[in-house]
């Protein structure tokens, strides 16, 4: 049995007290569960508090990006094996918000993918649509394309070791959240997919849902059977929230 993954995504989120007090919330609330698992990824200049404030708990950390470059002249870039450094478990790859505001297509986004994982990190590979792509009926051509580039590159075999979080563009951050009985189908629609070329893989992978995620609608979406948790967005800027989802998922 898959087991549910909670993870937070600050975005561009947070400050050093802040954040101290926001990690101390979550270990104390989180301090009952014993089945989610659960991480937090921060921004870069975090990590290392993040380091030193979760190390020990059951809380892994992770970043929100990396370059597809292993090192060189590319300034401004983060690689993986400087998050591996700072004892990071997970890297967010593909979200919408930087294929839209910084031009990262699908290529790009596959080459991260296997950067992260050649470096030994659990990459949290992000597809989605759009509104008008899912108005026009092109939800799962879009979500092929977007897993499709990592898979007819590398192989289906090596999203066994990453996450997969399926995000409606137009549900994250606008407070619109899709269905469980919507999200299901394209979760549903994913693991088929992958399945048709490796059913282990299929099987035993998790698919996260991202958008809107809170504390009132966790519940029901973690309930479908192929939503293994959720990539929270602003819910995992307060604790209480954070917490919320979390046992929800356990």
């Amino acid at each position: 049995m898959r087991a549910k993954l909670v993870a937070g995504n600050w975005k561009m989120h947070g400050g050093l007290s802040d954040n101290a007090k926001l990690l101390a919330d979550v270990v104390a609330g989180s301090s009952g569960l014993t089945r989610a698992q659960q991480a937090v990824c921060v921004p870069f200049p975090y990590l290392g508090q993040a380091s030193d404030l979760l190390d020990g708990t059951r809380i892994a950390w992770g970043a929100q990006n990396l370059s597809e470059h292993a090192k060189g002249a590319y300034t401004g870039e983060v690689s993986a094996s400087m998050l591996r450094e700072f004892g990071c478990t997970y890297v967010i790859v593909g979200h919408s918000e930087r294929r839209a505001l910084y031009g990262e297509d699908s290529d790009t986004v596959a080459a991260k993918y296997k950067a992260a994982l050649d470096a030994g990190l659990r990459p949290i590979l992000c597809v989605g649509e759009t509104l008008a792509q899912r108005e026009a009926g092109e939800t799962e051509r879009v979500v092929d394309e977007q897993l499709g580039a990592v898979t007819k590159r590398f192989g289906v075999g090596v999203l066994g070791g990453g996450v997969i979080a399926y995000e409606p563009v137009w549900a994250i951050g606008t407070g619109k959240t899709a269905t469980p009985e919507q999200a299901q189908a394209v979760h549903a629609h994913i693991r088929r997919q992958i399945g048709s070329a490796d059913a282990g893989v299929a099987k035993n992978v998790q698919i996260l849902y991202g958008g809107s995620v809170k504390a009132a609608n966790a519940g029901e979406l973690f309930e479908m059977p192929d939503i293994d948790g959720g990539l929270i967005g602003g819910a995992s800027l307060i604790a209480a929230e954070f917490v919320s989802i979390c046992r929800a998922a356990d």
